[in-house]
């Protein structure tokens, strides 16, 4: 009969624990940070260097994506690598990009989670809302003195600098690389 006693005191411990942990939840859940408030955090936490190139309305609030980070790769070369900062009202996403400012192979390498696009640009040719972002990344990575300047009315700039104005755009997709896994 002892033994009884103890386990149906045991069965009624476990409940009345769960419920206690639900109550501390519960509270928890209350003081947590507002949204609002990790949307300023975010917003306090851009780079010092950061340069707005894009802010758009979105679900919810601002999409805004900004560059930064702007660095040759080697001494004498055509290739600027640099960060994009994609800031949207419930996320945060920094990746690390490429572009080719060469007048013979201009390109920009965007890397997303899931794939690594290679997208041959043209310069000073026709900006539409399907290619807008890629010009604006590769003229504040290639010419940042025209940063967050509309793309679409540097054509002359672009003869000036050598470029013909006439290069096809194309995409190449390629899936992203998965992360290593570790050895056994």
């Amino acid at each position: 009969m002892l033994g009884q006693a103890s386990v149906f005191a045991m069965d009624l411990r476990l409940p009345t624990a769960l419920f206690g942990l639900g109550l501390v939840l519960a509270s928890s859940a209350a003081h947590a940070i507002d949204r609002k408030d990790v949307l300023e955090q975010m917003k306090k936490s851009r780079p010092s260097d950061l340069q707005v190139l894009i802010e758009k309305p979105d679900a919810g609030g601002l999409l805004t994506i900004g560059i930064y980070g702007i660095k040759a790769v080697g001494s004498d070369s055509p290739l600027r690598q640099y960060k994009i900062w994609e800031e949207f009202p419930a996320d945060l996403n920094i990746y690390v990009e490429t572009v080719n400012c060469s007048p013979g192979n201009p390109l920009r390498i965007k890397r997303t989670s899931t794939a690594v696009y290679v997208r041959n640009l043209n310069p000073g040719g026709p900006v539409s809302d399907i290619n807008r972002e890629d010009h604006l990344v590769w003229w504040a990575a290639c010419v940042p003195e025209f940063a967050g300047k509309d793309p679409a009315t540097l054509r002359q700039k672009a003869l000036e600098l050598g470029y013909s104005t006439l290069i096809p755009e194309r995409q190449q997709q390629l899936p992203a690389l998965a992360p290593k896994s570790p050895r056994p």
